[in-house]
């Protein structure tokens, strides 16, 4: 099967839309899936940061949606026609998958960021014969096809629009699932969310949806007049850090931090602002080591990261779905789509702060 993909093949090079090849079918567990639209996301484009660890040449994406087209037998429980959104890998056989957290999953580098599943690798290949890293993500989703196993695909309403759920996977899990699971964020519950990226925002909708009180700290205006047209009280970054109005405008400080900017100074002020007993989320991964002020985790307060939302794929996107349907969370607002073959226009958006959240169209 011959189809068209976004392949990188250098870390510092432009992706090049080319002609690859799936020498198979799906085997057993696994759907193939015509893929409808994927979003980018930041963890994509990371990879050109990875010193080498993620392998090229490589097509990356891992926020697809689309149709499944064939499956590899009646045990993966779907059928051609299906309307599915693609999450990450698991092996589903470790003590955290079992346990109902598959974001925790013993093999969850290896899978997903550093090589993927080694079974049937050698399927997917270039035009000319070459090699293609393992499926990224479970999915190598920027492109018109990608196979998957069936345990990483959900099934969605087909009324949907198929082709804008892919962040659902990801981004949008991850905000939503730090409030709605790690948090459990509820009615007059109070949250502060540090960067109004993708992640921010989601996690904006989802405490307005459920009823929390929310700051969304940015230094771009445009991201904080969209989280405030989401339900969050705005607060512009500056010189001075945030903790100090936050705690001010909330009546002595927050139940809840979310940081998704990965910066050791916002993470300062995050912990500054919570109440006593207070919880900061990381979802960003960290580069360099983390100080903690002195005084920032007394009385209670504690950190965590959260990967993935704390998230089961199956159980929060069918409830993010219905938020939208029911207009408590219009994730649509943030999304511009692409053709795929602009990929690279798409991703300079995404660079310079022009787009929230990219979605490419094959």
């Amino acid at each position: 099967m011959r189809f068209d993909a976004a392949v990188l093949r250098g870390y510092e090079g432009p992706f090049a839309v080319e002609e690859v090849v799936l020498e198979a079918g799906p085997a057993e567990g696994e759907v193939l899936v015509r893929i409808a639209g994927c979003g980018m996301c930041r963890t994509d484009l990371a990879v050109r940061h990875s010193a080498g660890r993620s392998p090229l040449p490589a097509v990356l994406g891992h926020e697809g949606a689309g149709v499944v087209v064939e499956t590899g037998g009646p045990d993966t429980g779907l059928n051609a026609g299906d309307h599915v959104v693609l999450g990450f890998d698991s092996c589903g056989r470790c003590p955290t998958c079992l346990s109902g957290a598959p974001a925790y999953c013993d093999s969850f580098a290896s899978l997903n960021l550093f090589g993927g599943r080694t079974e049937h690798a050698a399927r997917f290949r270039d035009a000319a014969g070459g090699g293609l890293a393992p499926r990224w993500f479970g999915q190598s989703s920027f492109a018109a096809y990608a196979m998957v196993r069936a345990r990483n695909a959900v099934r969605v309403d087909p009324a949907l629009p198929v082709e804008l759920l892919g962040p659902l996977g990801c981004g949008f899990l991850t905000g939503a699932g730090a409030v709605l699971n790690s948090f459990g964020a509820g009615p007059g519950d109070t949250l502060a969310v540090f960067g109004a990226g993708a992640v921010g925002l989601a996690a904006v909708m989802a405490a307005t949806a459920a009823g929390a009180v929310t700051v969304a700290v940015d230094r771009f205006p445009e991201r904080l007049a969209l989280a405030e047209r989401f339900g969050a009280i705005p607060l512009r970054a500056g010189p001075a850090g945030p903790a100090d109005r936050i705690r001010a405008l909330t009546g002595g400080g927050v139940q809840y931090a979310l940081d998704t900017t990965g910066s050791a100074q916002l993470i300062n002020d995050a912990l500054r602002a919570l109440r006593p007993t207070g919880h900061l989320g990381l979802v960003a991964r960290l580069r360099t080591t983390l100080p903690i002020e002195p005084g920032s985790l007394d009385r209670g307060r504690r950190i965590s990261h959260i990967c993935e939302g704390d998230a089961v794929p199956r159980l929060l996107v069918p409830r993010l779905t219905g938020l939208w349907q029911a207009g408590r969370f219009p994730f649509d607002e943030l999304i511009r789509t692409y053709p795929l073959a602009d990929i690279n226009e798409a991703e300079r958006d995404c660079e310079a702060g022009r787009v929230v959240k990219p979605v490419l169209i094959p």
